[in-house]
């Protein structure tokens, strides 16, 4: 089984020592999340925003508890929707430090993840907590009425801007091979020496991730025993701890197959050290993380395009675009991908328009012959 990655860790550590300073009704909640498989990193989050907002009603007076822990959940059965806008209104407004002189404001992302959070919370108070008595601990959940900020940017506005940042068609080979074979070209003797250490590492990777769309965590995560080499698949711990399977192309499990014939002589790593990826520190073969396969990502694009660096995420984008552009379903799609509906899956449609310029040109050419 796939294990967690570096950052899953760190979240769960997170999760255990923030617990210690919220109520117990959000204790409670954290552990019903949890037998629910929510992903450690998303529950981590959650109570980021959970200490925020307990720390801003405490600051407000809305209660006089000393403590977060002491709030009792009578103080969020009371709170009326203007409360919760005022604290929301604060988000957007709160300068946050960047740097040192450097602040900025919430982004509508992060704000509309505190709203999220809370109705995660809400709605586990109002509809699936229990007393004594077999009732729930209140039942007016004034989130109900708040709505999370919609994106003012349209599906073919966002398609765009993913699209202007991304592999599309041919670029996506052209781009490993130019890994293969050019990069090392522009290196001093000394950097072509330790990209020679990690070529095969790096480029089995890349095509991983190209030739799968699997996330950047899934991908750190997996281990040498989640390779089906048969039937070209990998086992992978999706978001929400879910176990599923991701096929992958040929020519990327070609990549991993030739990574593996020299994965140990490279890295000799421990017997008991069953990841795939690996680093080298200080003699020491350890799991790679998520931050250096982003660095491997950022460091390859920017060479290859010029400057215009790309994300893990970016070649996930990718791959949906190349899928789709060579037939792929919907349906087919989410489950690669590993979406829960077919609602987010459908935002990669706009990434994918050859084809609706194509049936505009041959209108346009037809409408043209009509005429004359």
């Amino acid at each position: 089984m796939p294990a967690p990655t570096r950052k899953t860790i760190i979240a769960e550590q997170h999760i255990e020592k923030a617990i210690q300073d919220m109520p117990f009704y959000v204790v409670e909640y954290v552990r019903a999340k949890k037998r629910a498989s929510l992903s450690p990193r998303t529950l981590s989050g959650y109570l980021h925003d959970f200490k925020r907002f307990f720390d801003w009603l405490r600051q407000e007076g809305f209660t006089v508890a000393d403590s977060n822990a002491a709030i009792p959940f009578s103080v969020l059965e009371s709170l009326k929707k203007k409360d919760i806008e005022m604290f929301i209104e604060m988000l957007m407004e709160e300068k946050i430090q960047k740097r040192e002189n450097v602040y900025v404001t919430r982004s509508r992302e992060s704000t509309t993840r505190f709203i999220q959070s809370l109705k995660s919370l809400f709605n586990y108070l109002t509809q699936e907590s229990e007393d004594d008595e077999g009732e729930c601990y209140f039942y007016r959940n004034v989130m109900s009425k708040i709505k999370s900020p919609k994106s003012t940017e349209s599906a073919a506005t966002r398609s765009k801007r993913i699209s202007a940042n991304m592999l599309n068609g041919n670029e996506r080979e052209e781009f490993l091979e130019f890994v293969r074979t050019d990069y090392v070209k522009s290196l001093t003797s000394r950097q072509a020496a330790r990209f020679e250490h990690n070529r095969l590492r790096d480029i089995a990777i890349l095509s991983l991730l190209l030739g799968s769309g699997a996330r950047v965590d899934e991908t750190a995560g997996l281990l040498v025993t989640d390779l089906d080499m048969v039937h070209g698949d990998i086992r992978a711990l999706r978001k929400g701890n879910k176990l599923d399977t991701i096929s992958i192309t040929e020519s990327a499990m070609t990549d991993i197959k030739n990574y593996l014939a020299e994965r140990e002589t490279l890295y000799k790593p421990e017997p008991k050290n069953h990841f795939l990826f690996l680093t080298k520190y200080r003699g020491t073969a350890n799991p790679i993380t998520v931050e250096t396969i982003e660095k491997i990502v950022k460091k390859y694009t920017m060479a290859f395009t010029n400057g215009r660096q790309m994300s893990p995420h970016k070649m996930r984008h990718s791959f949906a675009k190349g899928f789709l552009d060579s037939g792929g379903s919907l349906i087919a799609l989410r489950d690669q991908l590993g979406h829960n509906s077919i609602e987010t899956t459908a935002l990669y449609t706009n990434l994918s328009q050859e084809e609706q310029r194509a049936i505009l040109r041959r209108m346009n050419s037809t409408k043209s012959e009509n005429i004359e």
